[in-house]
């Protein structure tokens, strides 16, 4: 009888074990997935800095180019 149950608990932990394992890759791949995230989060973000800085660089020109115009219009005006 006793070694019916060291026989049931060897099982178990051969099954714990196996369980064990398999969540130990299951965290690794969600690492590797939350680091592709991260990278992707960091890209994305520094993507969206470029582009604000290059929409307030267009954004000076635009300004510029309306202030020439104003000047070159209030120019044409007085003659």
């Amino acid at each position: 009888m006793s070694l019916e149950i060291l026989d049931q608990l060897e099982e178990k932990i051969k099954q714990a074990v196996e369980t064990i394992q398999l969540l130990q890759l299951e965290i690794e791949e969600k690492n590797e997935k939350i680091q592709a995230l991260e990278q992707e989060k960091n890209e994305t973000q520094q993507t969206n800095d470029n582009l604000r800085r290059e929409n307030e660089s267009l954004k000076n020109e635009h300004s510029n180019w309306q202030e020439r115009l104003r000047s070159l219009l209030g120019k044409i005006d007085n003659v």
